[in-house]
């Protein structure tokens, strides 16, 4: 797959380490998902008040609106340790028990990808949830034997893009569940602003605003085009970002106003040129533009769907009257 930079599915190592130095440490410094932040607020101050642990916490939807962030500002505002891992990371059942054996009291055990874990391992984690402890069977055959671990309180946080690919049993044992909603513009200029003054860079009102609406509503690609237009600002210009400079440097990098890149435009056109606009059929799609069925049905619809310029229908995907509005083109009778 052709790396995109409005992609929010992976963060490169450069970018994860600059990430670190970007995120909010607490629920107040935290901008956007008033719900969640709200309702986390009042169960934190809960737990705490009576001195408990949190109950354990699922936070889902699409990728870098900020699942991780959240996480460790759990952490932060209970006052406790911050444990990370993923699903795929924890092949076997002895590496949960090292894992959960290892957690102090009150900590947070964050498990990204959650969806991804192993059923073995969802088995060994039920007891651990419910009543903080782990069953361990030693030996093997006739003389095997089942030996149980108390572990200390711990708050699981799990992360996943796909609730429903989790299990019902491992998804009822969650006590809190929050879904996080793509940003709105306002919170999106908010995060550019922040992120501006972190890497002591200029920036006017119209240009924060040029970065925020072709984000696709998601700060980690806020994030990313910020730096690139940072770039394009040092190199073009005196430094600070403007209307001018931050449309100039993301027409360069082919993101047009509504954050759709060259794929985009690839994808939609190819619709309307070679199918009259559709219904076409998803694997006709692929062929025709050298992509993976799964790799447009997984990363380049799910925006598209989202603002209204593509239809799933029974018979194939049909492009909207938006998406030759956008292009500037006479829409078929």
């Amino acid at each position: 797959m052709e790396e995109r930079i409005v992609s929010s599915d992976t963060e490169s190592t450069e970018e994860h380490s600059l990430e670190q130095s970007l995120r909010p440490q607490l629920l107040e410094t935290y901008i956007g998902q008033d719900n969640v932040k709200n309702n986390l607020a009042i169960f934190i101050e809960a737990a705490r008040n009576r001195q408990e642990t949190l109950d354990h916490v699922l936070l889902y939807g699409p990728p870098g609106l900020g699942k991780t962030t959240l996480a460790a500002v759990i952490a932060n505002e209970m006052g406790v340790n911050l444990r990370t891992t993923s699903g795929p990371a924890i092949e076997r059942p002895g590496d949960l028990a090292a894992i959960l054996t290892a957690l102090e009291p009150g900590d947070v055990l964050f498990i990204d990808e959650i969806h991804r874990l192993p059923r073995a391992i969802e088995e060994v984690l039920y007891p651990a949830m419910e009543d903080f402890c782990l069953d361990i069977v030693i030996g093997k055959g006739p003389s095997a034997r089942s030996v149980r671990l108390d572990l200390p309180p711990f708050t699981l946080v799990g992360a996943t893009t796909r609730a429903g690919a989790i299990s019902a049993p491992l998804r009822d044992r969650f006590g809190v569940l929050s879904r996080l909603e793509y940003y709105e513009e306002g919170h999106l200029i908010e995060i550019v602003r922040r992120t501006a003054d972190i890497f002591q860079t200029g920036i006017d009102d119209q240009g924060a605003l040029e970065i925020a609406r072709r984000s696709r509503g998601t700060p980690r690609i806020a994030n990313r085009l910020l730096r690139r237009v940072r770039d394009y600002a040092q190199v073009k210009a005196d430094g600070t970002i403007t209307f001018a400079i931050a449309q100039e440097s993301l027409e360069l990098l082919q993101v047009d106003r509504l954050g759709l890149d060259h794929i985009d435009h690839k994808l939609l056109t190819g619709i309307i040129e070679r199918f009259r606009g559709g219904p076409v059929g998803l694997d006709t799609i692929a062929a025709s533009i050298g992509e993976e069925s799964s790799t447009i049905e997984d990363v380049y619809e799910p925006y598209l769907l989202q603002i209204g310029f593509l239809q799933r229908t029974p018979r194939g995907r049909v492009v909207t009257d938006l998406v030759y509005q956008h292009f500037k083109l006479e829409v078929p009778q």
